[in-house]
């Protein structure tokens, strides 16, 4: 058995398809097949179930797993130690992060870490869900929340702010508002309810309002319904300033305070090339934050 059998059981174990896997690794389908049936034929066990949802580990596979991710850490640590450049970082990192700050803080944030570091490639997925580290959908991921499961390590990066806000021409033409009460006369933007996958998110159950005339699963998308003037909704603070004539309404009233969260595996603890992508990631992220509430507060 070598490190490059297990790689390639890794990442079958996390995809559970060999499509998914091959993609991965960048090998195809068939390649990963027969790696894995010449691994299984090597170890005398079968490693995975085949089913109608793809591959799911034996018991033989789920006895393998903690030491193929052992090996794993091993290999990582031993590639960082031989690969930094004058203590640069190097390599691919993917970070998971909700649209809000994948859109308006993490372009700032990567490119500065990017600048330092010219030997390091840093990918955001930004989408509207909870990722799966064990399945290393991610290196790291931003969340709204934390975890209360899993075998995950959970650090607090920041706090942040929500306001209610509306476009200058918008609150020209609609009715006054002067308390939570007028907000039933307005067309209200947010989150399409069925779709909100995290309770920090459920902003408007501390805005009081009823009907919510337009909905996206995206914050982005949200705050650029409200810049085109089509309504009344919650827009980040730090989203503000990318939001030209969109301000405040009720700021005495309703400003919502929310953090964020950075959550990596338990296993990654021991990198420190992680690590210190993660110190720089947090203190980029906190100083972005500030820059731009500051620039808010203008407006």
């Amino acid at each position: 058995m070598d490190w490059d059998d297990l790689r390639i059981f890794l990442a079958v174990a996390r995809a559970e398809s060999l499509s998914g896997a091959g993609r991965r690794l960048k090998l195809d389908a068939a390649t990963v097949g027969r790696r894995i049936a010449r691994l299984e034929e090597g170890m005398g066990a079968k490693l995975f179930v085949k089913s109608p949802q793809g591959y799911a580990l034996s018991e033989s596979g789920d006895r393998l797993l903690p030491h193929a991710e052992a090996a794993e850490q091993v290999f990582a640590g031993a590639d960082e130690e031989m690969s930094g450049i004058a203590g640069q970082l190097t390599g691919q990192l993917r970070i998971g992060a909700p649209d809000g700050c994948a859109n308006y803080l993490l372009p700032q944030v990567c490119a500065k870490i990017a600048e330092e570091n010219p030997g390091l490639e840093i990918q955001v997925v930004a989408l509207p869900r909870v990722f799966n580290l064990s399945k290393r959908e991610a290196d790291m991921a931003i969340a709204v929340s934390r975890p209360t499961a899993g075998r995950l390590t959970v650090q607090k990066l920041s706090d942040y702010h929500l306001s209610l806000a509306a476009h200058r021409d918008y609150l020209a033409k609609a009715p006054p508002i002067t308390c939570k009460e007028d907000l039933r006369h307005h067309r209200m933007i947010g989150y399409i309810p069925d779709m909100i996958f995290d309770k920090e998110l459920d902003y408007f159950a501390e805005t009081e309002a009823e009907v919510m005339g337009l909905a996206s699963n995206s914050a982005a998308v949200q705050t650029r319904m409200i810049e085109a003037g089509a309504g009344v909704g919650i827009v980040h603070d730090f989203a503000l300033p990318f939001a030209p004539g969109v301000q405040r309404v009720l700021g005495g009233e309703i400003r919502l305070n929310r953090a964020f969260w950075l959550i990596r595996h338990a296993d990654d603890r021991r990198s420190e090339r992680l690590t210190r992508f993660a110190e720089a990631l947090g203190q980029g992220l906190r100083d972005e934050v500030a820059r731009l509430e500051h620039a808010a507060v203008e407006i």
